[in-house]
C-alpha cells in the first residue's frame, strides 16, 4: 500500500467522524406526564356568608379559694376530666387550723361561764323563793345567765366560721366537666377570689362567631346555622340561641351563639365554619371549578382537557363568572362530562402525552401475606 492511499483512508475517515460530529442528536421521547383530573359537573352554587367560628362550653367556671393564702398543690391538669366535689387544689392551712384552736377554746370558756352563771341563778331564785333577797337581784342573775348564753352561741359560731374557713383551703370542682386553663402553681400566693383554675362543664356546647353590623339584623334568634367543621365533611344544624346587645369595641362586631341541634358532641376548640341560613343566596346549578386547574396566559384563562382517545391534553379557554368559595363559576367554555386536569397544570404542553394519577392505598397485612401465597 503506497503512501497516497493511505492518506486518502485517513482523510475518509477524518471526514466521516467530522459529519458524525456535526449531526444533531437524536431528541429523548417526551415523558408521559401524571395528572390528576375531575369530571365536570353541575353543582348548585352557594353564594351565602360564611363564618369561622369556634367550639366552647355553655358554661366555663373560673374556679378560685374562698380564702387567701399559700398553694400547696395541684392536683389537675389541663385537659382532665374531673368530676363534682373532686379536689383541684390545696392551700397551707396551718394558720386556720390555729384560728380553729383558738376558737374552740373560747367555746370551752364560755361554756364555762354559762355553766357558772345558770348555777348562780338557780341558787339565786331559791333564796328569792324564800324572800331572802330581792326580785332585781334575781333579774340581774337572769341577764348574766342570758349574758352567758350568748357568749356561748357567740363562740360556737365563731367555731363553725374557723371550720368553714379550714375547709375552704381545698379548691373542689363545683360540677363535672373539664380543665381547661391553670392560673396560678404550687408557691404561689392567691388572694381570695383570684382564678386559679378553668372548668367547662359538661353539657350543651355552643358555636361562637362575630358577624359585622350590617349582617347582625338579618340574624334572628331561634334561627338555623349550617355548621361544618374543618377538618370533616360532615355538617351539622345548630340555632341561634343569643345575639349580642352591643358591638365588641375593639373589632365592631357582634358575637353570635349557636346551640348545636346535633347530638353528636365536637371537642372543645374545634374550629368550624358556620353559614347563617338567613344570609344564604344559593343559586341555580353551575360549573365550578378549582382555581390549581387555571392556566393563566396573560389576561386569558383556560384548563387542560384530556382526550380519552388518545391520552393527550388540550388547551381549552374558559370565561369566569364569579368565584365561590375555593372554587370558580364558570361561565362558558366546558361542558358536562369533559375531564379537566387539576394537579400538574404547570408542567403540560398541548399535546403532550399523560395519564391518570390513582392514589396509593396502603395493603393490609393480611391482605399482603395473601397476595404472597398466591405468588408462591
Amino acid at each position: 500500500m503506497n503512501f497516497q492511499s493511505v492518506t486518502s483512508r485517513f482523510l475518509l475517515l477524518t471526514m466521516a467522524a467530522a459529519l458524525a460530529a456535526c449531526s444533531k442528536p437524536v431528541p429523548p421521547e417526551e415523558p408521559v406526564r401524571a395528572v390528576k383530573v375531575m369530571v365536570v359537573a353541575t353543582d348548585g352554587m352557594r353564594s351565602g356568608f360564611e363564618y369561622a367560628a369556634e367550639v366552647r362550653p355553655r358554661t366555663e367556671s373560673r374556679l378560685g379559694f374562698r380564702v387567701g393564702g399559700k398553694m400547696l398543690r395541684r392536683l389537675v391538669e389541663v385537659g382532665q376530666h374531673v368530676n363534682a366535689g373532686q379536689a383541684l387544689a390545696q392551700l397551707d392551712a396551718q394558720d386556720f387550723k390555729l384560728s380553729a384552736d383558738a376558737a374552740r377554746a373560747q367555746l370551752a370558756a364560755a361554756v364555762a361561764n354559762r355553766d357558772l352563771a345558770a348555777a348562780d341563778y338557780k341558787r339565786f331564785k331559791d333564796l328569792r323563793e324564800q324572800n331572802f333577797i330581792s326580785a332585781a337581784e334575781l333579774e340581774r342573775r337572769d341577764a348574766s345567765l342570758k349574758a352567758a348564753q350568748s357568749q356561748v352561741d357567740q363562740a360556737q359560731a365563731q367555731v363553725s366560721a374557723q371550720g368553714n374557713q379550714t375547709a375552704y383551703t381545698t379548691l373542689v370542682a363545683d360540677a363535672s366537666g373539664v380543665v381547661t386553663a391553670v392560673d396560678a402553681e404550687p408557691g404561689q400566693v392567691v388572694a381570695a377570689g383570684a382564678p386559679v383554675v378553668r372548668l367547662a362543664q359538661d353539657g350543651p356546647r355552643d358555636v361562637v362567631f362575630a358577624v359585622p353590623e350590617d349582617k347582625v339584623n338579618l340574624i334572628k334568634l331561634g334561627s338555623m346555622v349550617d355548621v361544618r367543621a374543618w377538618a370533616s365533611p360532615a355538617v351539622y344544624g345548630g340555632k341561634v340561641r343569643e345575639v349580642s346587645a352591643s358591638a365588641d369595641p375593639v373589632t365592631r362586631t357582634f358575637v353570635v351563639k349557636v346551640a348545636l341541634t346535633s347530638p353528636e358532641v365536637l371537642p372543645l376548640g374545634t374550629t368550624v365554619s358556620v353559614l347563617p341560613q338567613a344570609l344564604d343566596r344559593s343559586g341555580p346549578s353551575v360549573i365550578k371549578l378549582p382555581t390549581s386547574a387555571l392556566q393563566h396566559d396573560g389576561t386569558a384563562v383556560a384548563v387542560w382537557i384530556v382526550e380519552r382517545a388518545s391520552m393527550t391534553v388540550r388547551l381549552q379557554p374558559i370565561s369566569i363568572a364569579t368565584a365561590d368559595g375555593n372554587d370558580v363559576v364558570v361561565e362558558k367554555g366546558l361542558q358536562a362530562g369533559m375531564e379537566v386536569v387539576v394537579a400538574g397544570v404547570h408542567v403540560l404542553s398541548p399535546g403532550q402525552k399523560v395519564s391518570i394519577y390513582q392514589e396509593k392505598t396502603a395493603v393490609s397485612a393480611p391482605a399482603a401475606t395473601a397476595a404472597a401465597s398466591a405468588a408462591k
